[in-house]
């Protein structure tokens, strides 16, 4: 993740879970927290109710892989926390792609010309 670092730590997370704003649609739960830093902070939550280990890694690895290819139309100084729902497991990565611009859009922290003058 080039603009953005992870959320790892626990004490991190309740604060945003706590204190942020959340929107959710049917794969994912998104919590937004203003960090006042220059940089995105982005974590993943996958709990044992979406499948094991397998299925949870690989939900994760589509989350990261999803926002990483998009940060740069996330606004910056964020803690960003995603949740996985348990429809998540069976979702190919075009839909978790979709769910997550889609609760970007929802927070109004996407702005997707970022994206068009970058490819001109």
């Amino acid at each position: 993740m080039h603009f953005s670092e992870s959320l790892k730590k626990n004490q991190d997370f309740q604060k945003v879970y706590r204190k942020g704003r959340s929107f959710a649609n049917r794969l994912l739960v998104m919590y937004i927290l203003k960090n006042d830093l220059e940089k995105n902070r982005f974590g993943i939550s996958v709990s044992k109710k979406v499948g094991n280990s397998v299925v949870r890694h690989r939900v994760t690895r589509l989350l990261r892989e999803s926002y990483r290819l998009h940060e740069d139309v996330f606004n910056s100084g964020l803690d960003i926390v995603v949740i996985a729902r348990a429809g998540a497991k069976e979702a190919k990565y075009s839909e978790i792609e979709k769910a997550l611009l889609h609760l970007g859009n929802l927070h109004h922290i996407v702005d997707f010309t970022k994206n068009e003058k970058k490819m001109e």
